[in-house]
């Protein structure tokens, strides 16, 4: 089977249609829970599922899912807790500097003389950009911001980005 990679998380039901709560973890909901699309679920313990979405509407910060073949409650509520997620084979060609979050976390950084600073850990969106957070061995995590004067060169055959270091970056 093609690798696969976490969409959302049921976190819990909706009303007494068959409808989950999901966080999302795609910046592609329109095209991930559209009618249709093919998620497949993970669950501790249980064999995966493929579920294929029946409806999708947003409501607060959840995106509230039904699934085929699953017209009320008693049908999802087992399902809380699971992971959705979607084969490699769905992920769509990004434009030009745009990057998934699986292809950034685990690259080495390096500033523009090539000495080490640490590895990607983790990508954070707090705001007008994204912020790449930096394991640094013995020192505390750098939070590198994803804009131009920072982040110089992504390099994902490599496996390493460039970063410049500006005034009060390492501070």
């Amino acid at each position: 089977m093609a690798e696969l990679y976490n969409v959302g998380k049921i976190v819990n039901t909706q009303g007494i249609k068959g409808e989950v709560r999901v966080i999302s973890r795609t910046d592609f909901p329109e095209e991930r829970y559209k009618k249709g699309a093919k998620l497949f679920l993970d669950q501790p313990g249980k064999k995966m599922i493929e579920l294929t979405v029946a409806s999708h509407r947003k409501h607060k910060t959840f995106d509230l899912l039904s699934f085929e073949n699953h017209p009320n409650i008693n049908d999802v509520e087992k399902y809380r807790d699971g992971i959705l997620k979607i084969s490699s084979e769905q992920l769509k060609e990004l434009p030009e500097n745009e990057y998934y979050l699986h292809q950034i976390i685990g690259l080495t950084v390096e500033d523009e003389e090539g000495t080490e600073i640490g590895k990607v850990s983790e990508v954070l969106s707090p705001g007008a950009n994204d912020v790449w957070v930096v394991q640094r061995k013995g020192e505390k995590d750098l939070l590198i911001p994803y804009i131009e004067e920072v982040v110089l060169k992504v390099d994902l055959e490599k496996r390493f980005v460039t970063i410049h270091i500006m005034e009060g970056l390492l501070d």
